[in-house]
């Protein structure tokens, strides 16, 4: 009858086999999974494997996509050039517009002192006084915001930002000055003091060409069917 014993050695064991003639032979066994005393792909390591989750490997491939089409640059349509312009626009109409205001009716008050058609000499130097103040970024909340305004990314190539410039300067200097003048002309109607004014007046309204060559390029090129605020000269 075979006999079997073990004895650890190693990596395996050491197997004695008795046969029935009284003979013994010794053998080596090895675990299963094992060869040439290493570890085999299969034998576990002794520590728990950690396995990444799949909705984290999901949610990892979402985050990748989100982030290149992110750094993808977009390109406005035309019609969302053209909206942008019709909003700029607007913002610069209603930024300008007391300023704009305050020149018409100085200009009136002039007329109507020259014209003979009023004598009101104090009312008519207050109205182009006023203006004056309605026209200078210091007094007026609305043309401090108008010198302020951001000209959108997607209209630079039209380089708005000087047409921003000219209708600050607009306002904020060359009509200042044009309803001082206006005012000097009412307290004391002489030569000197028209021909300045017009000469100011010569330059308001160069500015108020550039203004609005440049926001007629842009509209004709984006089809936009805007106009330029009416700016009084």
């Amino acid at each position: 009858m075979t006999k079997l014993s073990f004895d650890q050695v190693g990596m395996g064991a050491i197997v004695c086999v008795w046969s029935p003639h009284g003979t013994v032979r010794l053998v080596t066994a090895r675990p299963a999974g094992r060869a040439s005393g290493r570890p085999s792909a299969r034998q576990a390591s002794g520590w728990p494997v950690l396995r990444t989750p799949r909705w984290m490997l999901a949610g990892g491939a979402l985050l990748v996509v989100l982030v290149t089409l992110a750094a993808i640059p977009h390109h406005p349509s035309t019609a969302e050039r053209a909206t942008d312009l019709r909003s700029l626009v607007s913002e610069l109409s209603v930024d300008v517009r007391s300023c704009a205001g305050g020149v018409t009716d100085s200009l009136i008050a002039l007329h109507t002192i020259q014209s003979g058609t009023s004598h009101d000499v104090s009312t008519a130097v207050g109205i182009a006084d006023k203006a004056a103040e309605n026209c200078s970024p210091a007094n007026s909340m609305e043309t401090e915001a108008l010198v302020q305004v951001q000209v959108p990314e997607s209209l630079a190539s039209f380089h708005l930002d000087r047409a921003v410039t000219s209708v600050s300067r607009w306002a904020a200097a060359d009509a200042t000055v044009v309803c001082a003048d206006i005012a000097a002309v009412i307290t004391s109607d002489t030569a000197a003091g028209r021909g300045r004014l017009l000469a100011d007046q010569a330059t308001l309204d160069a500015e108020r060409a550039t203004f609005d060559r440049l926001i007629g390029t842009a509209s004709a090129a984006l089809s936009a069917h805007v106009s330029p605020p009416a700016l009084p000269s």
